[in-house]
């Protein structure tokens, strides 16, 4: 019953494998006993090593999903329409966690959510990355507003623009943003990253276009 205690007391983080084996230690065979916890429902894995408590135990204090994007593949931040719709930028409600990662593309599918990775090269991965506060004890790295736009357009096959006119249509009428918000990004601070972007013309576009509004 304390480790049951225990686990709702850490309902809100992910956990790991080794975390988990360092609550077990009084057991003689933890494996095991991680297994019977995860039979029983009291356990959900994320993938291997990494589980949440379950529903019959965390009481609605779940981990937020952009904080297990992190933790799912790491090193990554949040990105795309995930982060757009946090900065509520677009209307729409994002089911899937898109992140950025240094690492191969990836998926993992989770009794959660769907977490997509896609890939960037350094230095132009490290820009733009923020710590958001979810929770009193939640904290995730997202891209900032001005970010998620950039990795949009650079993570889009063929989004290429020649034109302002161009931009502003994909911006306002394709991804619906609020024109409002996208007056107050910094676009000083994109520019600053353009010299080690990928598709830096057309970032530099989209900059352009944005001080117009």
């Amino acid at each position: 019953m304390e480790l049951l205690e225990e686990l709702k007391r850490r309902a809100s983080q992910p956990l790991t494998h080794q975390m988990l084996v360092s609550l077990l230690k009084g057991y003689h065979r933890p494996n095991a006993k991680i297994h019977s916890l995860l039979r029983r429902g009291f356990l959900q894995p994320l993938k291997k090593g990494l589980y949440i408590v379950g529903p019959g135990l965390n009481a609605g204090r779940q981990p937020n999903p952009l904080l297990l994007a992190n933790h799912i593949l790491g090193p990554s931040y949040v990105s795309l329409e995930t982060a757009l719709a946090y900065h509520a930028l677009i209307p729409e409600r994002v089911y899937e966690v898109t992140s950025m990662t240094t690492k191969a593309a990836r998926e993992f599918v989770t009794p959660v959510a769907t977490f997509t990775y896609k890939r960037l090269r350094l230095p132009y991965y490290s820009f733009g990355i923020d710590s958001v506060k979810l929770a009193d004890d939640q904290y995730a790295l997202l891209a900032s507003a001005e970010k998620a736009i950039c990795d949009t357009i650079v993570t889009m096959p063929g989004m290429l623009f020649r034109s302002r006119k161009g931009a502003r249509e994909f911006l306002v009428e394709n991804m619906r943003m609020d024109e409002d918000k996208l007056k107050h990004l910094n676009t000083s601070e994109i520019r600053t990253w353009l010299e080690e972007a990928p598709k830096k013309e057309s970032l530099k576009i989209i900059v352009d276009t944005i001080d117009e509004l």
